[in-house]
């Protein structure tokens, strides 16, 4: 038994991590990741408003992390621009004290991300709508760009608000550092034309270091760098406790965080198989990045969660095996080690041109049009979304949306319950479809069917498509068949129960046909079936139309025993 259990680790071992064959492809991917990533990282340290090296030890962390701990073998686990966006909009993070809350946020929403995964709650990401998502990404593309025309431009604008930042900006276009916008212009100019060559995703780095190169032979101060606004030296990230303090404040940036990294990693969970061809369990791949952010937070890092863009990086250079998020983490350390001092040189202009250029290509307007074309609903969360991302700041931005998506969509599918008639040509036949009468006359059959979700919102709408019982409806019967109704709310019970006692009033009844066992229980327990009456309820059976069969039988049998 310790043998097999020794073998199947080892098989697992070597699913995630590969072989002696796989090496090769492995390193030369894990070298061109953890090259890219170093100026990558940074940047997402200055998109965060924090100090750059904190965006690069997130991704040493967080990719080393990510790489033992997650479900996915080939997820990167980074700080993401979504991420960024939402970090530079939480006030504690910044500050004397803001290295010891960011600790605290970062393990918030790794702990909040594990607890999922523990839970098994990889499946709550398919009840964010996908207009929340689209309007939120888009609009954190937009806010990607507009967070970086100050460092693009070198001018330090007073205003409060981005947007106004920006209007503060062309207004004064002539304080603006045209140094800086020449270095951040040749660096977007190369990206663009050295990803052509070869150089491919290396093309980022090389179009930095010549601009940072740049920036340095120009006159003197002439353009801001990283040691303009951060130390940068040969040291890996160290120890660094939470604030406990800053926990209630912190509860909703960490939770909007953690939606945000858990959508993104669901993202690759979904589309990136294993090399075994199986598709990880998202549930998994949240325990990991809950593991690797809480690593991250306590490792001066920012929070991080699965990055499609690395991911992606990573196989098309060849990865495959977890070995490959191994090798960049270690590519990382010893960058730092080598030339850390100078990334201090790096031209802030550089890395925003670099952010600039993510942004733009992070608008999805195909996206965007699809949302247009799927109705009111998807394009008035959409819209919301999109503004509130734009104007408020971005942990609200994300519970708002899910909660104007939520309250939308209640609405809509009470709306959509529809009640249509069944009209039988001959006993036992199939039945014919009619809109329902508005009244019930004396001595009239009414079969009812309802079509769509039966919960608290959709009962009024239900109640207004039912037929109301004339002055006289004697001798009048109406049956609605519940067959494939699980449950029913105390809202719909207690329509159901004012519905029998209006029709006993003018002298009819009403029977309920195909109903489950759940739903009898709840008649039963809540007085409803001794309103309706015990002998006007036919539950389901095995065949389908039996039920309703038993039902229209009754009838013809009181109607024959009353003549």
């Amino acid at each position: 038994m310790a043998e097999v259990n020794l073998r199947q680790r080892w098989l697992r071992y070597r699913r995630r991590f590969g072989s002696r064959r796989t090496v090769v492809g492995d390193l030369k991917a894990g070298i061109v990741l953890g090259v890219e990533s170093v100026p990558d990282g940074l940047a997402s340290g200055l998109l965060a408003g924090v100090n750059p090296v904190m965006g690069l030890n997130a991704y040493i962390v967080g990719t080393f992390a990510g790489a033992l701990a997650t479900g996915s073998v080939f997820m990167s686990v980074q700080a993401t621009g979504a991420m960024a966006v939402i970090i530079a909009d939480v006030p504690e993070v910044h500050g004397e004290d803001g290295m010891a809350a960011m600790a605290m946020l970062t393990v918030m929403t790794g702990v909040l991300m594990l607890g999922l995964g523990i839970a098994r709650l990889g499946s709550l990401v398919r009840f964010i709508p996908t207009a929340v998502l689209i309007g939120f990404v888009n609009a954190v593309a937009v806010n990607i760009v507009l967070s970086q025309f100050e460092n693009f431009t070198g001018f330090d604008s007073d205003a409060d608000d981005r947007l106004l930042r920006v209007v503060d900006i062309f207004v004064n276009l002539l304080h603006i550092s045209w140094w800086s916008v020449l270095v951040g212009t040749i660096t977007i100019m190369l990206i663009l034309l050295l990803e052509r060559t070869p150089l491919g995703a290396l093309s980022m780095v090389v179009a930095i270091v010549v601009g940072s190169v740049l920036a340095v032979v120009l006159p003197a101060d002439a353009v801001a760098t990283i040691r303009d606004v951060a130390d940068a030296g040969r040291s890996l990230p160290s120890i660094s406790l939470p604030d406990l303090s800053t926990f209630f404040v912190l509860i909703v940036p960490a939770l909007s965080l953690a939606l945000v990294g858990l959508v993104q990693g669901a993202a690759i969970s979904g589309s990136i198989p294993n090399p075994d061809g199986r598709y990880p369990d998202a549930s998994t791949d949240f325990r990991g990045q809950g593991i690797a952010n809480i690593a991250t937070g306590m490792l001066q890092g920012i929070p991080v969660g699965g990055s499609m863009s690395a991911t992606a990086l990573a196989r098309a250079a060849g990865a495959r095996s977890a070995t490959a998020n191994l090798v960049a983490a270690v590519v990382m350390i010893v960058s730092v080690l080598l030339f850390g001092p100078l990334i201090g040189y790096i031209a802030m202009p550089a890395l925003a041109a670099l952010l600039i250029l993510v942004g733009v290509r992070t608008v999805k307007p195909r996206q965007i049009v699809m949302v247009f074309k799927t109705g009111a609903v998807q394009i008035a969360v959409f819209l919301v979304t999109f503004a509130l991302t734009l104007l408020i700041p971005l942990q609200y931005a994300v519970i708002a949306g899910v909660g104007l998506a939520i309250v939308l969509q209640i609405a809509r599918q009470s709306n959509r319950v529809r009640v249509r008639r069944w009209v039988f040509d001959a006993p036992g036949g199939r039945p014919i479809e009619q809109d329902p009468p508005t009244t019930v006359e004396s001595g009239a059959t009414v079969v009812l069917t309802p079509y769509g979700s039966l919960f608290f919102a959709s009962a009024p709408s239900f109640r207004q498509q039912l037929p109301d019982p004339e002055d006289d409806a004697a001798d009048s019967f109406v049956i609605i068949r519940l067959r494939g109704t699980d449950e029913l709310g105390v809202t719909f019970l207690t329509m159901i129960r004012t519905y029998a006692q209006e029709l006993r009033a003018a002298g009819g009844t009403l029977m309920v046909a195909g109903v489950g066992q759940r739903v009898h229980t709840q008649l039963a327990s809540t007085g409803v079936r001794a309103v309706v009456g015990e002998e006007n309820v036919f539950v389901e059976q095995p065949r389908l139309g039996d039920a309703l069969q038993n039902a229209l039988a009754e009838v013809t049998r009181r109607r024959l025993g009353d003549g």
